[in-house]
């Protein structure tokens, strides 16, 4: 199953999944409605007067407490909602995790963010910031509402006692949650169950106070408080009830992400091409004194997000959310033995590492091989990318690895720190040619911070050696540290970056690609009003096409060939060339409608892209990296092609 069959499954199961949870609440409602309804009525408070009233029926009172719940669930979970708004960040930060991309404290967490930067540059997905959490347990999470606001979380237990392959594969397994919904899911599942869980919340609140009230008043005169004695009865039919829904809730919960884990195993060996990079993580968690449990006060809510189980539970097997270890072990190994390695935490994974030097693991260094310099691709490159989108081979991961190799050491540097990647980001801007590099930098210094105009007059050298397949990687780089910015300082750097763009009247694509890249991981995809079939999208893909086919061919009768070419796979006449290459307006308005397509209706777009960019026989640097920019766009993270 590709990427977009995923996303068109994840769409399906999304939908019977709200139904079904829907039917869970429309029981608790009426269970809890003819509840509460049936005790008023016991204890006096409702009057005996209708018929209905006369067979133990009210159903107006029964109306008016349905109403009630169902306004309290909703209030809840549209409170848990506006907590997750914010993205993986809002789960990362209340299970305790520490953001270590801007700063990180030893060697180990270094190498976990090599690892997390490698998997996203291969993945064609924004690198997200990475959380760790203080556990002894190996575990790792992904959450997040889109692929933009996702966060990685790790353990510092997984940091210390897994090797370099099998931090990979956990990752891996992350990302494939990421790529196939399931993260999206998962966020959701936690609002909609938080919602439930606040009707036992209540009831405990009403039985709390009630015990403390009693133990204020004599037992003769609470005896006679028919209020008080409802009261109580009130608490406990609500305590009762609404955990009874969390049960069952938490079934549902536990049915859906035991067969995701199983999916994301087998992605995870798919990507690194190694079956013991999962099993050798999973059979380590086995032989750990700790396994994988997490210490936080708030781990239970998000349960179902973890790489291993991350509480135990009362009911074993049947409120599960992950199968059983031995089960995964397995499926990845056939011929496991059986047998778990003894792992202990060495002492020094809580010693004091803040002045620990952070260099490349070694084990880093050896994995990399045969670097290139920028390399020229084959027609058919982008085309195997399409396939491959969302499912990213070994091949891809070492195409990251030669990327960040080829990196300077102070470029990668400075993306790590958020006022220095401000100044990476200008510099990818500025023109390498005079006078119109002294024009831009005349028009940005006065508007610049003077700690960014320093580093950016440090990088710049490096900048305008760095070859065209870099940029991208570079900015995919320093998105972690841009995503701490304000909102202010964040519409500062776009007016600047808006203005370095337009210094010359011209924009040209790849500047406009790297700004809408950029806008896009930062703050998040835009909404979109509809989904839509490729027939319907003849007028916004002539754009599209039209812009690639003028950036790739200075001769108009060529680029009317390349577009000629490319209408051949899609649904519709043959469409016209537009006599220059169009207003970025144009195209960006054409990408919005574009990017709102149904998931299978969006492959043979990205393969008309493809044919377009391959016309003249040749893909080079600058093209390839203009396609994915596109492709990011669309939503459809593409790995990187690769080279002959």
């Amino acid at each position: 199953m590709n990427f977009f069959e995923h996303q068109a499954r994840a769409k399906r199961n999304s939908g019977r999944l709200v139904l079904l949870l829907g039917l869970a609440v429309i029981c608790l409602v009426t269970l809890t409605s003819l509840t509460l309804m049936l005790l008023l009525q016991l204890f006096g408070e409702v009057p005996a007067h209708s018929a209905e009233s006369r067979i133990g029926l009210d159903w107006s009172l029964i109306g008016l407490i349905a109403a009630t719940v169902i306004a309290v669930v909703l209030l809840g979970s549209l409170y848990k909602s506006a907590q997750l708004s914010k993205g993986g960040k809002a789960v990362a930060e209340r299970l305790g995790g520490r953001l270590i991309n801007l700063a990180p404290q030893s060697p180990e967490e270094r190498r976990v963010l090599n690892v997390v930067e490698e998997m996203a540059i291969a993945s064609g997905t924004p690198v997200p910031p990475v959380y760790l959490l203080d556990d002894p347990g190996i575990n790792a999470f992904a959450a997040g509402l889109t692929p933009q606001d996702a966060v990685i979380g790790i353990t510092r237990g997984a940091i210390f006692l897994l090797s370099r392959d099998e931090l990979q594969g956990v990752i891996a397994h992350e990302f494939s949650h990421i790529f196939h919904g399931d993260m999206r899911l998962n966020t959701r599942l936690v609002a909609v169950l938080h919602g439930i869980l606040l009707l036992g919340l209540i009831g405990g609140q009403l039985l709390d106070s009630d015990s403390n009230r009693h133990t204020r008043v004599s037992i003769s005169s609470s005896v006679k408080n028919n209020s008080g004695v409802a009261l109580s009865a009130i608490g406990c039919a609500l305590w009762v009830l609404g955990y009874a829904g969390t049960f069952f809730g938490n079934l549902i919960k536990a049915a859906v992400s035991r067969q995701r884990e199983f999916l994301a195993d087998a992605a995870a060996v798919q990507f690194t091409r190694n079956d013991q990079s999962i099993a050798g993580a999973l059979k380590k968690i086995g032989g750990y004194a700790c396994g994988s449990q997490l210490r936080a006060s708030h781990a239970a809510e998000f349960s179902h997000m973890y790489f291993g189980p991350g509480i135990s539970l009362a009911f074993g097997s049947l409120m599960a959310t992950h199968p059983p270890l031995e089960e995964r072990i397995r499926r990845v190994e056939p011929r496991w033995d059986g047998s778990f390695p003894q792992v202990v935490l060495p002492a020094e994974a809580y010693g004091n590492n803040a002045d620990a030097a952070a260099p490349v693991s070694a084990d880093w260094d050896a994995a990399i091989s045969g670097l290139s310099a920028a390399p020229n691709y084959s027609p058919q490159a982008a085309e195997h990318a399409i396939e491959h989108i969302g499912e990213p081979q070994a091949a891809h991961l070492n195409a990251a690895r030669n990327s960040l190799q080829r990196l300077a050491e102070p470029l990668k540097a400075a993306a790590h720190h958020s006022l220095d990647a401000q100044a990476l980001v200008y510099g990818l801007l500025l023109s390498r040619e005079e006078p119109h590099l002294s024009k831009q930098l005349d028009l940005l210094r006065p508007r610049l911070n003077p700690d960014i105009a320093q580093v950016l007059q440090q990088l710049q050298g490096e900048l305008s050696r760095l070859d065209a397949d870099l940029r991208l990687p570079l900015l995919e780089l320093a998105i972690p540290a841009l995503k701490q910015l304000d909102r202010q300082q964040f519409t500062e750097l776009k007016k600047n970056l808006v203005l370095l763009a337009q210094a010359d009247q011209v924009v040209n694509l790849m500047e406009w690609s790297l700004f809408r890249i950029l806008e896009r991981s930062v703050q998040g995809p835009r909404p979109i009003d509809g989904q839509y079939r490729l027939s319907e999208m003849a007028a916004e893909s002539a754009v599209l096409l039209s812009a690639l086919a003028h950036a790739g061919h200075d001769d108009p009768k060529f680029a009317a060939q390349a577009l000629a070419k490319a209408c051949a796979a899609l649904p519709f006449e043959p469409l016209t060339l537009a006599a220059r290459s169009p207003a970025l307006k144009s195209l960006d308005a054409a990408l919005k409608r574009l990017s709102q397509l149904l998931p299978l209706q969006k492959p043979r777009l990205l393969k008309a892209m493809a044919i377009c960019i391959a016309h003249d026989g040749r893909i080079n640097a600058a093209e390839a990296e203009l396609m994915r920019a596109v492709a990011d766009t669309l939503d459809c993270p593409m790995p990187p092609l690769l080279s002959d």
